[in-house]
């Protein structure tokens, strides 16, 4: 990604150089033309432009106005203390929001429980008289299995033989 960006920033580079040599040499004459129709039609357009500019800049003023720090400490001070007040009370409006849902939310509990109660209220259980049933005692015959003992193996040594091996240096094998 870094690499093909170079690539298209030298490339820009190498037509802007281009076009500076052409336009140093004369051969812009007809941008020349085109800016300057482009300019005389333009005009209602910088007008309308220009308004916006100025109802921007009254805004900055305001804005600026607003954050400058005045010379009275009082003033000052005073300002501090309204805008924690502020701040404060943005603080409770957010508290007694949220209080508020909460309510909410158990005034929707409140109001399942006292459904669920009435219909609770309503279902009517019959007494009920249940005869007692005696199951007979059942003998599970015993089964017993008899595992047979496998006699070991012995075990078969087999002596490993020994072998020298010379090397011809300290180096790699």
């Amino acid at each position: 990604m870094k690499t093909t960006q170079g690539w298209g920033w030298l490339a820009a580079g190498v037509v802007a150089l281009g076009l500076n040599g052409f336009y140093q040499d004369g051969g812009a004459a007809w941008a020349h033309r085109v800016a300057d129709e482009v300019a005389d039609r333009s005009g209602a357009l910088v007008d309308v432009a220009s308004g916006k500019v100025d109802q921007l800049m009254e805004r900055v003023e305001l804005a600026a106005a607003r954050d400058e720090t005045t010379s009275c400490k009082l003033a000052t001070s005073m300002a501090r203390f309204e805008t924690g007040m502020a701040r404060t009370q943005t603080g409770l409006a957010h508290f007694e929001a949220m209080t508020a849902r909460q309510e909410a939310a158990l005034a929707r509990m409140e109001a399942n429980r006292a459904r669920i109660e009435a219909r609770v209220a309503r279902v009517r259980l019959a007494p009920m008289a249940f005869d007692t049933l005696e199951m007979p005692m059942v003998a599970c015959p015993r089964l017993s299995v008899t595992v047979p003992r496998v006699p070991r193996a012995p075990m078969v040594r087999i002596a490993a033989p020994v072998m020298q091996v010379e090397t011809a240096g300290g180096g790699p094998i």
